[in-house]
């Protein structure tokens, strides 16, 4: 546990540490991150959001092409939903009926569904900045048989809009002094801006539920 919190919040220092051992390899590890992801839904707790601004701020020191990573990052990002539409599509409302799994979480599977049925097709690009939610909103717009067309074209302007934020953000904040020294410190502040909006979700429908 405290292993991977060191990960996540030095995630520069291990990424440029992968960069050095496996060279440009690095974009091979990077997709399949990002893919992972978007792609599953037991795979929520890999990073996303600071993953992206890292990519850029490392770009920013020559180390990465933002550009390539982009476009790359973005195919890992469509890629993934699409993968984690047709599993949803596959398993079906019947995954609402099992009480436990060992393969996710059913309470972010419900808070997910309540968002897709508020905001509609437009979670899909919500959910992007939304870590869990950005994990499920595919899988719950499988089961709820979403038009294909519709889901790609939500999936796809959500890649593009998610990837160049957070990239071009990294790219031209990230290398800053005030954001290099204290990287850390500005990894933790995005993961907590990402998240506060599902767990503010979450307290209300549990609120909600108690009366």
């Amino acid at each position: 546990m405290f292993d991977y919190l060191d990960i996540i919040l030095h995630i520069d220092v291990y990424l440029e540490k992968v960069f050095h051992e496996v060279g440009y390899w690095i974009y091979l590890v990077l997709f399949l991150i990002v893919f992972s992801e978007t792609g599953f839904v037991v795979t929520p707790f890999l990073p996303g959001d600071s993953l992206l601004f890292t990519v850029g701020a490392l770009s920013s020191r020559q180390l990465l092409c933002p550009w390539s990573s982009f476009f790359l990052l973005s195919l890992a990002a469509i890629l993934g939903n699409t993968v984690n539409y047709h599993i949803g599509k596959f398993a079906g409302p019947k995954v609402f009926t099992k009480e436990k799994s060992l393969f996710f979480n059913k309470k972010h599977l419900i808070t997910t569904h309540e968002f897709y049925k508020k905001h509609g097709a437009k979670t899909i690009i919500i959910a992007r900045f939304l870590p869990i939610i950005r994990t499920f909103a595919p899988f719950v717009a499988g089961i709820g048989r979403m038009s294909y067309l519709k889901f790609q074209f939500y999936n796809t302007l959500s890649s593009i809009l998610w990837n160049s934020s957070l990239i071009m953000a990294g790219y031209f904040f990230g290398n800053i002094p005030i954001v290099k020294n204290n990287f850390s410190l500005f990894i933790l502040g995005i993961i907590i801006v990402s998240v506060l909006p599902g767990v503010i979700k979450a307290l209300s429908m549990r609120k909600r539920e108690a009366k």
